[in-house]
C-alpha cells in the first residue's frame, strides 16, 4: 500500500481492496482515504511551507531560515507521530467480531521496519515523500551554514 500526500492506493488497482479484505478477518475496520482527514488538508501545509520557505529564502535572513527549519521539523515529527496513532488505532481497536482472535495479540503495522504479524510480515518504510522533509532541513541548514560564513566574513 501507497500513501500519498492526498491518496491511499497500491502496486495494482485492487491493492487496498486486498488489504481491507485480509484485515477484515482480524477485526481491522476498512482502511478508506476518506477517513482520514490528513489526506485532505495536508497538501495544503506542504504547499504553504513552500511558500514560507521561498519567502524567508528572499528576504535572505538567516533567523527566518531557522524558524523555517524549526517549524519544518516539529511539522513533521508531528506527521510522523500522527501516522503512528493512525497505525496504533487500526492494528488495537480490533472488532470483537473479527474471525480471527489471538488473545493479546495487536495487529499494528511497524512505522519503520518489518514485522511478522501471524503468517504476514507487514513492511513499512519511507518513499520519495520522506525526501521532502528531510532534504529541505538538510539545505536549510546549508544554507543558513554559508549565510553565517560570509557574515563573520564580511565582520
Amino acid at each position: 500500500m501507497f500513501i500519498w500526500i492526498n491518496k491511499l492506493g497500491g502496486k495494482t488497482k485492487g491493492t487496498l481492496q486486498n488489504i481491507n479484505i485480509l484485515n477484515h478477518y482480524v477485526g481491522m475496520k476498512p482502511i478508506d482515504a476518506e477517513s482520514i482527514p490528513e489526506l485532505k488538508y495536508f497538501q495544503y501545509v506542504i504547499i504553504a511551507m513552500s511558500l514560507l520557505g521561498i519567502l524567508a529564502g528572499i528576504l535572505n535572513n538567516p533567523r527566518l531560515w531557522i524558524l523555517w527549519i524549526v517549524l519544518l521539523l516539529i511539522l513533521s515529527a508531528l506527521a510522523v507521530y500522527d501516522f503512528y496513532l493512525w497505525e496504533y488505532d487500526y492494528g488495537h481497536n480490533l472488532s470483537d467480531e473479527a474471525a480471527i482472535k489471538v488473545p493479546g495479540m495487536a495487529f499494528q503495522p511497524p512505522l519503520i521496519g518489518s514485522k511478522k504479524l501471524l503468517n504476514f510480515t507487514a513492511i513499512s518504510y519511507p518513499y520519495y515523500g520522506s525526501l521532502f522533509m528531510v532534504i529541505p532541513i538538510i539545505l536549510g541548514f546549508v544554507a543558513y551554514y554559508i549565510k553565517r560564513i560570509k557574515l563573520a566574513n564580511h565582520d
